[in-house]
């Protein structure tokens, strides 16, 4: 392993603590039992694609999921969309701000204007900031720059915008496929699967280097 110099973190399921399962619940609940067919953390139809590369507005998006059942009303939407979102650890950013004087980090995020906002709300419940910015050296959110995971665009996008050498850069993700998007470009990469510890297993591989 070379060493590392820089660290792209995910943001749902790595810095913010996130289930899938609650939204699909959600959404079940209101009449639409079919809605991990749409999405799901492996795969989602062009709905969410679409909303999350910032083609369409979040106006567009509420319309469109409330077709799936009858009788949506928009705030009902809202509120299924963001019950996968979680709380944000004040331990763990803490921990990941630590890192900065060794190294440049760096978030890259598949989300949109609902989630932004409201995992806003939680950095600013957990830790009085704004917004994640205080944290890292650059935050990448893919409805503004109109790249997702894992396509390579994005990679190339963080890599070139900060002059980052891929060998040296840390890729850290808890999608499989994130993580062989990464790979393609030669990063360094640490998959993180649901009920892993953020901190050791990036400890473990620091420690080691």
């Amino acid at each position: 392993m070379n060493i590392i110099e820089n660290i792209i973190f995910d943001l749902g399921g790595v810095v913010l603590n996130i289930d899938y399962h609650l939204t699909t619940r959600a959404f079940a609940e209101m009449g639409v039992p079919h809605f991990e067919q749409l999405y799901s953390q492996l795969s989602q139809s062009h709905i969410f694609d679409d909303y999350e590369t910032g083609k369409i507005d979040t106006v567009a998006f509420i319309a469109r999921l409330a077709t799936t059942a009858p009788g949506l009303q928009p705030e009902a939407v809202i509120r299924a969309w963001n019950a996968m979102l979680l709380d944000l650890p004040a331990d763990r950013i803490a921990w990941i701000q630590a890192l900065r004087p060794r190294y440049k980090t760096f978030v890259f995020s598949n989300t949109n204007a609902l989630h932004e906002t409201a995992f806003n709300r939680e950095v600013k419940r957990a830790t009085g900031a704004e917004d994640l910015s205080a944290f890292f050296d650059r935050v990448y959110l893919s409805h503004k720059t109109g790249y997702r995971k894992p396509h390579r665009e994005g990679f190339e996008m963080i890599l070139n915008d900060n002059n980052l050498h891929p060998p040296a850069t840390l890729f850290i993700d808890d999608s499989p496929q994130h993580i062989a998007g990464a790979r393609q470009l030669g990063l360094q990469t640490l998959y993180l699967p649901k009920g892993s510890n953020l901190q050791t297993e990036l400890s473990a591989i620091l420690n080691h280097l």
